[in-house]
């Protein structure tokens, strides 16, 4: 007996203590401690989360099993349902890694069927912003996703697309090359920005998104609407996008539907293809090394995008071989391109096609005040040899900066043969209406350049002169229509005809020629024109032409604000003639396609014409405003006092413009 009782006492310590723990685990139920987990998860997500039933397998690698995992949407969030809803949550947990160093590793993670409702409501409110609370250094692993779905809802961005998520199998690797044991997939499908997106992304085995020694490769293929961008290459660090070797190709009929991918606003622009680096360092994004076309232009260079500002900040460097002017038209608000430009769209031409049949001139395309101001913008751009036969320009360089809604050119400048246009503004759009200045340089424009874009005359000489505005407007034709300023221009030699046809841009100079009885080729010895401008009318204080052949008075205003033009040009020959009696021309109309004829009657008024006609201003009165070389100038003093002075210094009440914009007389 006294053995027994020795011996039961230890089976009484042990066996015990064995026999509670055998029924503890026999009768466990990990649901107990469901309420705990969902505590933990719903503090540290900020939304209520629940679990259906829980599972657990003890080990150094422990196994949790979590089914029918809810995460809420926002308290208040009108959409009924959730946020995200997974059907089945298995994790794998390294429990030493967490005893040595307290970090989280979850080696491998698995999501059967996770569903996510993204959506934004009309008032700007969402349900997938989430306010994170607790250990932020967790290190996933293996991460297989199966049949999972997602819906993408954002009205700001006109955006309604669907996701499907998986992950496969990686297709076998080429001989030599690292093997990966799966890939992540998503396919996309619906309207962005209001237009058609599908897409598809492929990127590695997720267990290496954390693996700095192997590369994480992506491949993203993405078309919205008429856009489409490919993204290829690896990420040393895809969770930040960090060590990015990015091949990324953009291309589409219009760079202005890249404003709702890029938040940045882009002007309206032809057809464009462009390819480059894609990297991001610093906190920033650059697009290096690009090269492409846009419409006739080649177009190259590197654009950087600093997206943690109030604003994004794009700084760009950009150049193109050779510029088609055409293809800049959307920076003053007319259709960019031409009709031959190469990959237009049937609706771009009509767009052309209605631009060109329009019997406006000026553009009158509104600038959006909210998307110049929704970035900030610092450009600069060379254009190295301008295209066209007609064009008499050589290259083009800009210096554009548009920060919190103000635009400064400083400068724009184009190169003309051995002279220069040379042009700043200040534009501020941080009210309803922009105020804009404005001022234009002519130094030394050269008129043999002017005349080599005929491919008919010659000349030589050169033209000088200033330009200035101040307005305000929404649109290129409402700030002329509203502007105050002036111009005046001073021009020794070339060749009359070719500058009335060519220069003017008229289609009537042929006729005007033989009207003014000027011979094809009449060299110019001096030319002087000072013009006001008040409200948008462009009058004349003085238009004096000075040729061996002759003198011609202009007088008359153009109304920039309903683009019409009532003038008049009279020719007083410089050795009488009987073929010299010409009557004044009268040029009237539309500014895009005005009518030119003689005036009537105006042979039997021509002793009163030179004296209607005369100028307001003494021309000798101009030429020191005018920064123009001291030969140059002397030269064209001393012809100008050649000329009677009745002729060139009579003031004519007749001539001066109305208070109110003129219309047109009745013929």
């Amino acid at each position: 007996m006294v053995a027994a009782r020795r011996l039961l006492r230890p089976l009484l310590f042990v066996g015990v203590p064995v026999a509670v723990i055998a029924a503890v685990v026999a009768l466990w139920n990990w649901d107990w401690l469901i309420p705990i987990v969902q505590g933990r998860a719903s503090s540290m997500l900020g939304r209520q989360v629940t679990i259906e039933h829980l599972h657990v397998q003890l080990g150094r690698v422990t196994t949790v099993d979590a089914d029918d995992v809810r995460i809420a949407n926002p308290a208040g969030f009108p959409e009924n349902g959730d946020f995200v809803r997974i059907a089945r949550l298995s994790a794998q947990a390294d429990v030493m890694a967490y005893v040595r160093s307290r970090e989280i590793v979850l080696s491998a993670v698995a999501l059967e069927r996770p569903q996510v409702q993204a959506l934004q409501t009309a008032d700007g409110n969402n349900n997938y912003t989430l306010e994170l609370v607790g250990p932020s250094a967790v290190k996933i692993g293996d991460l297989r996703i199966s049949g999972g779905q997602a819906r993408v809802v954002i009205p700001s961005l006109k955006a309604d697309f669907a996701l499907a998520i998986a992950t496969r199998e990686a297709p076998a690797a080429a001989p030599g090359t690292q093997t990966t044991d799966s890939q992540i997939v998503v396919d996309a499908k619906g309207t962005y920005a209001g237009q058609p997106v599908t897409g598809e992304l492929l990127g590695g085995a997720p267990l290496s998104l954390r693996d700095a020694q192997h590369p994480y490769p992506v491949a993203l293929k993405l078309a919205n609407g008429a856009t489409h961008i490919s993204l290829a290459g690896t990420l040393t660090d895809p969770l930040t996008f960090g060590g990015a070797d990015l091949k990324l190709e953009v291309a589409g009929p219009d760079m202005r539907d890249l404003y709702h991918l890029t938040g940045i606003a882009i002007p309206q622009t032809p057809a464009y293809r462009i390819a480059g680096q894609l990297d991001y360092a610093d906190h920033k994004f650059r697009f290096r090394g690009f090269r492409g076309v846009v419409g006739s232009s080649d177009l190259h260079g590197t654009i950087e995008e600093d997206p943690g500002q109030e604003r994004p900040m794009l700084t760009a460097d950009l150049a193109s071989t050779k510029v088609d002017l055409a293809d800049l038209g959307g920076f003053i608000g007319t259709t960019p391109g031409r009709q031959s430009t190469a990959n237009q769209s049937a609706a771009q031409k009509r767009e052309l096609a209605r631009t060109e049949a329009s019997p406006k001139l000026l553009p009158d395309t509104p600038i959006s005040l909210p998307k110049l101001r929704a970035a900030d913008v610092k450009l600069h751009y060379r254009g190295e040899h301008i295209l066209g036969r007609s064009v008499p320009l050589d290259n083009l360089v800009v210096n554009l900066s548009v920060i919190g809604g103000k635009i400064a050119l400083e400068p724009i400048s184009f190169g003309v043969g051995r002279g220069r246009i040379a042009g700043t503004a200040v534009l501020d759009g941080s009210g309803d209406v922009i105020r804009a200045k404005a001022a234009a340089d002519f130094d030394h424009v050269d008129v043999a350049r002017l005349m080599a874009a005929t491919h008919m005359f010659g000349g030589a000489g050169a033209i000088g002169g200033h330009a200035d505005i101040v307005t305000s407007g929404n649109s290129l034709a409402q700030m002329l229509g509203n502007g105050d300023g002036g111009l005046r221009l001073l021009m020794i030699g070339g060749d009359l005809s070719a500058l009335l046809v060519d220069l003017s841009g008229l289609e009537f100079g042929n006729a005007l020629l033989s009207a003014l009885g000027m011979p094809q080729r009449t060299p110019v010895e001096c030319m002087i024109a000072d013009f006001s401008l008040q409200k948008g009318l462009l009058n004349t204080r003085t238009l004096l032409l000075v040729t061996k052949e002759a003198n011609v008075h202009g007088i008359g205003w153009v109304n920039l604000r309903n683009e019409t033009i009532d003038y008049k040009l009279n020719t007083k020959a410089a050795h009488f003639t009987v073929g010299s009696l010409h009557a004044p021309i009268d040029i009237s109309g539309p500014l895009k396609s005005p009518r030119i004829r003689p005036e009537a009657g105006g042979l039997a008024m021509r002793g009163g014409a030179a004296a209607a006609l005369a100028v307001l201003m003494p021309p000798l009165a101009i030429l020191p405003t005018i920064e123009f070389g001291q030969d140059e100038s002397r030269e064209c003093a001393a012809r100008i006092s050649s000329i009677q002075p009745s002729e060139r210094a009579k003031a004519a009440p007749a001539a001066t413009a109305p208070t109110s914009h003129p219309r047109h007389r009745s013929r």
